[in-house]
């Protein structure tokens, strides 16, 4: 890899690099409970900033929205591009104006270095050919996004999700269970993430939201595996249509130059397993935009009414 392709990718996956901060984020609405350092036996300890809507718990149970990279989410005064989601200001006045129907989300802080390997669905990794995942690794390595002993770790990322936190968040807060009240986000290889734990816990999650999703699959330019094995990925993991709802988007800039042609070969897959665009599935293009929070953070009303809307009037 040229020097000037490893400088793009470290800028592009900068959100691993994130200062460790300690102090809580501030909010514009709502408030933050921090569930410091939560232990796991599958991945190591991270910080999980549970936002909480104004008036909670009073309008319970509420729904759960699961979003990574947590630390990007809330207040630009700790991120390390001084950007953020501004989930805040955005889920708290639609919720507010009951726009929405109300819904908690639990930030989960990506695991730095490890936030490709955790990142990355498992079984599209582990279907390279072996000099393949080699290369992978080695080129990951060169990112600054080293595979913890070669292997991806997104499996085990899922169960740290699925059997240790969600279990404490439903204890600790007065929230709905099942799939039909639990949704996860992300963007970039978190929107990867957030199709992952849709396909492989259907049982748990009922809809995900992924946001310029990053479908090279890769932390380096060129050449890649990887976009075919994600695509195979969908066709034979995805569930069928009936009980989810699934949301994609994309830019054009930047790094989002590179997604169009690729969501274009992803969304027959998903139209192959029955999802209608309208109505429980959504890919959508917003042109001019780049890949940043900034970005994300402007459009972020339409992927939470696609996500949560407000129940029908009685």
């Amino acid at each position: 890899m040229s020097t000037a392709t490893i400088l793009l990718l470290l800028a592009v996956f900068a959100p691993a690099a994130a200062e460790a901060a300690a102090a809580l984020p501030q909010v514009a609405s709502g408030r933050i409970e921090r569930l410091a350092d939560f232990p796991s036996r599958h991945v190591p300890p991270r910080h999980i900033d549970v936002w909480l809507p104004d008036g909670y718990p009073d309008a319970g149970p509420y729904d759960v929205l699961y979003m990574h990279d947590g630390q990007m989410l809330f207040d630009a005064g700790t991120t390390w591009n001084r950007q953020e989601w501004r989930v805040d200001e955005v889920a708290g006045a639609l919720i507010a104006g009951g726009e929405l129907r109300p819904f908690i989300v639990v930030g989960v802080w990506n695991g730095g270095p490890r936030r490709w390997a955790e990142y990355l669905p498992q079984a599209a990794f582990d279907a390279l050919a072996p000099e393949q995942r080699a290369e992978a690794a080695e080129n990951a390595v060169e990112a600054k996004q080293p595979l913890p002993d070669g292997a991806v770790q997104s499996a085990a990322y899922l169960r740290f999700l699925v059997e240790e936190l969600r279990p404490e968040i439903e204890r600790r807060f007065r929230v709905a269970s099942g799939p039909a009240h639990t949704a996860v986000m992300g963007s970039s290889m978190g929107g990867l993430a957030s199709l992952h734990a849709l396909s492989e816990y259907p049982g748990v999650f009922g809809a995900a939201a992924c946001v310029s999703t990053h479908w090279p699959g890769a932390v380096w330019l060129g050449d890649s595996p990887l976009p075919e094995a994600l695509r195979d990925y969908v066709a034979e993991r995805l569930p069928r249509a009936g009980a989810h709802r699934l949301y994609f988007d994309f830019g054009d800039q930047t790094l989002d130059a590179l997604y169009p042609p690729l969501q274009a070969q992803v969304d027959p897959l998903v139209a192959a397993k029955g999802y209608v665009q309208g109505e429980d599935w959504v890919t959508r293009a917003f042109p001019g935009t780049d890949h940043s929070e900034q970005s994300w953070s402007a459009r972020l009303d339409v992927p939470l009414r696609f996500l949560f809307p407000p129940a029908p009037a009685p």
